[in-house]
């Protein structure tokens, strides 16, 4: 499973119905604001699309995220998004069940105390570090 693709039953539910999953998407990203600007959102048959000028890498990164941890999405396009070159080392992981921010904290780092590390990474998809979901994909930065 790279990057852009998701576990389509696993997620925050934003949507009941995909007429309206584009609206509610894009609405959810702009209310932590990653830093994309023009954000268009397109939603069809589990494909999310985004477009628009992100300020950072890390800021598509935040987006792409935000957007495949809903329930309902399989895979975030981001062909008509443009962001400026990958400069931090970032590795993505899959939270599985048993998980927790120490627990991977301690593996990417040797420390379980570095976990608000990888919550800060994360903020726009886990709002409570000790509300993580098997599934659930987040960035680890290593650098």
């Amino acid at each position: 499973m790279g990057l852009f693709d998701f576990v389509k039953d696993i997620g925050r539910k934003l949507f009941n119905r995909d007429a309206e999953a584009a609206e509610k998407i894009k609405a959810h990203i702009e209310e932590a604001n990653p830093g994309i600007s023009g954000l268009g959102v397109e939603f069809k048959d589990g494909v999310v699309s985004i477009s628009g000028q992100a300020d950072s890498a890390e800021a598509m990164e935040k987006a792409v995220l935000m957007a495949g941890n809903i329930q309902g999405v399989t895979e975030v396009k981001i062909d008509k998004l443009q962001a400026p070159p990958v400069q931090a080392r970032v590795e993505y992981y899959t939270i599985k069940k048993g998980d927790t921010l120490s627990a991977i904290a301690k593996q990417f780092y040797g420390k379980a105390n570095d976990y608000p590390k990888i919550f800060e990474a994360n903020r726009e998809v886990i709002k409570d570090p000790n509300l993580i979901f098997p599934g659930q994909k987040i960035r680890i930065p290593l650098g």
